[in-house]
């Protein structure tokens, strides 16, 4: 027997039309006849195991929630993204492109998680964090506030990145992460690299100005941070 049907109730997402879920039996903590969230097509919400969508979070395109997964209130999961296991996206939260999020991981606030990032474990993707490209974020790791994270990102745990906003001539944030092979990367702005490149990049942008200053001395409690030189 199924556990949900698609009602008549439906939303339109980019020109998608979506149908409000309704529980045909009792779950988990879903009650028969209890409204759920939205879905393009029965593809994106698996009648096995006891995942949800909630309130008015919506997966569509070729998505999929499946296992025990939630999804709940204004969450948006789409394109190839994936949500599984018994991992939770909410809040605000965006899962797209070929994101997979599983094991117990959660992805919530204003958080996205895309291209082929994975968050999985007991990993937390929180606040307005981004993480993106080939990054990985597993283990107790938790990357919240303003950090992006992307490229080949290994997170594994809160020492494997740090994130600081407000200095430059922009005031922007400025987040220094681990990647493959224990390498450290840099996300400032439009600019994305190692930190020797980083150096280079604020000597030639900002001479021996107050700017400068400000982001050398991050590198300098970057190395010590990291207990690594490039």
């Amino acid at each position: 027997m199924k556990k949900y049907k698609l009602t008549d109730e439906t939303t339109d997402v980019l020109g998608i039309t979506l149908h409000r879920v309704k529980a045909l039996k009792d779950f988990d903590d879903v009650k028969k006849g209890e409204l759920g969230g939205y879905v393009e097509s029965e593809r994106n919400l698996s009648q096995a195991g006891n995942c949800w969508v909630y309130g008015n979070a919506k997966v569509c395109d070729n998505a999929k929630v499946c296992d025990n997964a939630k999804v709940c209130d204004n969450a948006k999961v789409c394109d190839n993204a994936w949500v599984y296991d018994n991992a939770w996206v909410y809040d605000n939260a965006c899962v797209y492109g070929n994101a997979k999020v599983y094991g117990n991981a959660w992805v919530y606030g204003n958080a996205w998680v895309y291209d082929n990032a994975w968050v999985y474990d007991n990993a937390w993707v929180c606040g307005n964090a981004w993480v993106y490209g080939n990054a990985k974020v597993y283990g107790n790791a938790k990357v919240c506030d303003n950090a992006k994270v992307c490229g080949d990102a290994m997170i594994c745990s809160d020492t494997d990145y740090m994130s600081i906003k407000g200095l430059g001539s922009e005031y922007r944030s400025t987040t220094i992460f681990r990647t493959k092979g224990k390498n450290i990367a840099v996300r400032c702005g439009c600019f994305y690299g190692t930190l020797t490149e980083f150096v280079d990049r604020v000597k030639e942008a900002h001479g021996n100005s107050k700017y400068a200053k400000e982001y050398l001395a991050l590198v300098d409690l970057v190395k010590i941070h990291f207990e690594s030189e490039e």
